[in-house]
């Protein structure tokens, strides 16, 4: 079963990659408006987070919000196709600007290592490509659910230069080393860890939520260089946007420096806010105490 559903995502992607990228876009939301009705536990998630992040936003407004952000998720999805199966100039002719890149470029000319803070906004597979243009970059790979689309993904994120290591203590070893040396990495850093040894409660958006302590801690241990990045849905392409971290975030104090990578996020999200990930279940705590957010969905 699972073999059949990859073969029918790698033909929905292949079919994308043919159309021209606004139609498949409009493909994309057009998608997402018919299934908003039934959206099930998705929308319901999507509208769970929005109540918790935005608790002033009027009903009717967190309402449109909640609708753009499901539209959004069809962008994705449709714009996956250009990303990881067209040629990698079509891909580089997708970004239409750059904004803050010097930051890490001053850094490599210094020696000093960057770890580019990727949120789950706008479309985070273009942030992963377009960093690895900048210098020697090794990244976090944790396959994905259905493994016959493992080869293609790996393949399609390696193209721009980045080396894929996986997400056990040899792959962090060896990002470790890299970053040490004056290199890249690439981090999810609102991706709540599985195991409560690898976080704790930190604000987000006001609410506490699981976070994860890898970020901070490489920060410690390498005096690397904190910078967020995200490419931002525009007509024809993305805006590919770096900006410094807080500089909190280098704080000793697990508890501060958590929250200003949290912080980091909101900064980001809040230029475009519609485009973040917000059916991703980010306002879990751990461990439990009482029911959690998301346990009447």
């Amino acid at each position: 079963m699972n073999a059949l559903k990859a073969a029918l995502v790698r033909a929905l992607l292949r079919l994308c990659s043919l159309l021209p990228l606004r139609v498949a876009r409009a493909l994309g939301r057009g998608a997402a408006a018919l299934l908003w009705p039934w959206g099930g536990r998705s929308r319901r998630v999507i509208e769970r987070n929005l109540q918790l992040a935005f608790p002033a936003l009027p009903g009717a407004e967190r309402e449109q919000l909640a609708r753009r952000s499901f539209r959004a998720k069809g962008e994705l999805a449709a714009e996956m196709g250009h990303l990881w199966l067209r040629s990698w100039r079509h891909v580089q002719s997708l970004v239409k600007a750059v904004h803050g890149a010097e930051l890490i470029r001053a850094a490599g000319m210094e020696r000093r290592g960057v770890i580019v803070l990727a949120p789950h906004l706008g479309n985070w597979e273009m942030v992963g490509l377009h960093t690895a243009t900048l210098g020697a970059t090794v990244s976090l790979y944790e396959p994905p659910k259905l493994a016959g689309l493992a080869p293609l993904i790996r393949r399609a994120r390696e193209r721009s230069g980045a080396t894929l290591v996986p997400t056990d203590s040899r792959g962090i070893a060896r990002l470790l080393r890299s970053v040490k040396r004056g290199g890249i990495s690439g981090i999810l850093p609102d991706q709540v860890p599985a195991s409560l040894h690898s976080g704790q409660n930190a604000p987000f958006m006001g609410v506490p939520c699981f976070t994860g302590t890898l970020v901070s801690n490489l920060l410690h241990r390498t005096g690397a260089l904190a910078v967020f990045g995200y490419a931002r849905r525009v007509p024809g392409g993305f805006e590919v946007c770096y900006r410094a971290a807080r500089p909190e975030i280098y704080d000793k104090d697990m508890a501060v420096s958590l929250a200003a990578l949290n912080r980091g996020v909101q900064d980001c999200l809040e230029h475009c806010v519609e485009q973040y990930q917000w059916e991703y279940k980010r306002f879990r705590v751990r461990p439990a105490t009482g029911p959690g957010v998301y346990d009447d969905l």
